[in-house]
This record gives C-alpha cells, sequence and structure tokens, in this order.
C-alpha cells in the first residue's frame, strides 16, 4: 500500500461552516410545519448527515400528520438564500489545504448527502467549484444515502480510483459509517461552528462510527488525510 490516491470530502461542516446556518433553517421550518419543540442543538444531534426524508418522517411522527407539501424545497430555498446573504465562505485553511493535495496528484471528490440543487449553490456561493467542478456528487444519484456506502463508491467510481485507495473526510457518524461500509478509511472532523460544546462528544461519535482518527482543526488537515493509509479491511 503507497497510500491514498483519492481524498473524498463531505461538504457542509467539513469544507464550509454551513451546518449551523442549515440547522437554523430546519428549525425553522419545522416549526412552520408544526413541530414548536425542536431546537438547534437537537438537530445537531439527531440529524446530522441524514437526508430530508428522515427528517420528514419525523415531522409526521411529531405532529401526527404528513410532512407539508414543498417542505424540502422551503428549506433549501431559505437556506440558499441565507448563504447568499452571508456569503458563505469555505474554512480558511481550506483553499491551501486543497491546492496542496492537487500539486501532489492527489484526486479529490465531494460526497454530500445535500441534494443536487443545495450542492450546487453551496460550491457556486463558496468558490468550491473552483476545485471541484465535474467531481461533485450528491446523494440525489444514488439509491441510498449515507449511512450506505452507495454515495462513496459512486464518487470512486467516477474518479476512476479503487475505493480501498480513497480516504474520507467526514463530520458526521452517518458519514464516517458510510466511508467504512465503502471499505474507506475515514478521518473526522469536529471543527464547525454547530459543534461548539460539544466536540468531545461528538468527536467519540465519530470514533463509535469507524473513524481511523478525529480532529477538531484543519491544520495539518491535508497531512493527516494522506497519512491515513488503505482500507480499514486492509490494515486490521
Amino acid at each position: 500500500m503507497s497510500g491514498a490516491q483519492a481524498i473524498i470530502f463531505d461538504l457542509d461542516g467539513c469544507l464550509v461552516d454551513s451546518e449551523i446556518f442549515s440547522l437554523r433553517a430546519l428549525a425553522a421550518e419545522m416549526q412552520a410545519a408544526g413541530v414548536q419543540d425542536v431546537t438547534v442543538e437537537e438537530l445537531g444531534r439527531r440529524f446530522l448527515g441524514v437526508s430530508l426524508s428522515m427528517v420528514c418522517e419525523d415531522v409526521a411522527e411529531r405532529t401526527g400528520r404528513p410532512c407539508p407539501d414543498g417542505f424540502a424545497e422551503r428549506f433549501e430555498a431559505r437556506l440558499i438564500e441565507t448563504y447568499r446573504q452571508q456569503p458563505l465562505r469555505p474554512y480558511d485553511a481550506v483553499p491551501g489545504m486543497l491546492d496542496m493535495l492537487a500539486q501532489r496528484g492527489i484526486a479529490m471528490a465531494i460526497a454530500t448527502g445535500g441534494s443536487l440543487r443545495r450542492m450546487h449553490a453551496t460550491l457556486e456561493i463558496s468558490g468550491l467549484d473552483r476545485w471541484f467542478r465535474d467531481r461533485a456528487f450528491s446523494a440525489d444519484q444514488v439509491e441510498h444515502g449515507k449511512p450506505a456506502p452507495d454515495l462513496f463508491l459512486f464518487a470512486a467510481a467516477r474518479l476512476g480510483v479503487d475505493p480501498v485507495r480513497c480516504v474520507v473526510m467526514e463530520d458526521s457518524p452517518h458519514g464516517v459509517k458510510g466511508a467504512v461500509a465503502a471499505g474507506m478509511r475515514a478521518v473526522g472532523f469536529t471543527g464547525g461552528a454547530h459543534l461548539q460544546g460539544m466536540r468531545r462528544e461528538h468527536g467519540d461519535k465519530l470514533t463509535g462510527a469507524g473513524a481511523a482518527t478525529v480532529r477538531d482543526s484543519l491544520d495539518g488537515m491535508a497531512e493527516t488525510l494522506l497519512a491515513c493509509e488503505g482500507s480499514r479491511q486492509e490494515t486490521e
């Protein structure tokens, strides 16, 4: 094993500090749908990295009626408008990290549980499309989202890289589980604003999900990702 040939990144919470905006927009939309006791903290614990369909199931269960038509569309419209108003930017260390990996000939891709619409808006507003363009993939493109391995395997296939030569950077337990199920190593990240006050607890969850290592800073992250060689199956 000579090292990773590809790095697959989650998008929200890993390359852009967007999860706090997402959780706030989701809480607002759930309240509008009749869920009055929802908090950002609860959503962060329960729904980080999961699909909106699971959120809709929760809304239906808590209100006793079907999730309102257009729930996902209104949530995404609310969120994208917030991104444009901020405007959304990558973490400060991200451009240098991506440039370093590119200079070393490492293939890179995004694998996000968000929709294609949200993904493309995030990349365009943040400027990350410069690095990823046609190498950004959404759960919309596979049958099963995280924690299933489908999205990671799809990304590896599109990159033309064997899954065992891929390393994944993730901030959610669901994402880590999906990466491990795909035969990849995962590095957990807990530096997002949405994890303020719960970084250690969340890091333990990432480790429990199978992350090979967990970091709360992007300083030196490129080296950490490159050093995280091999699939779990190969090294255990």
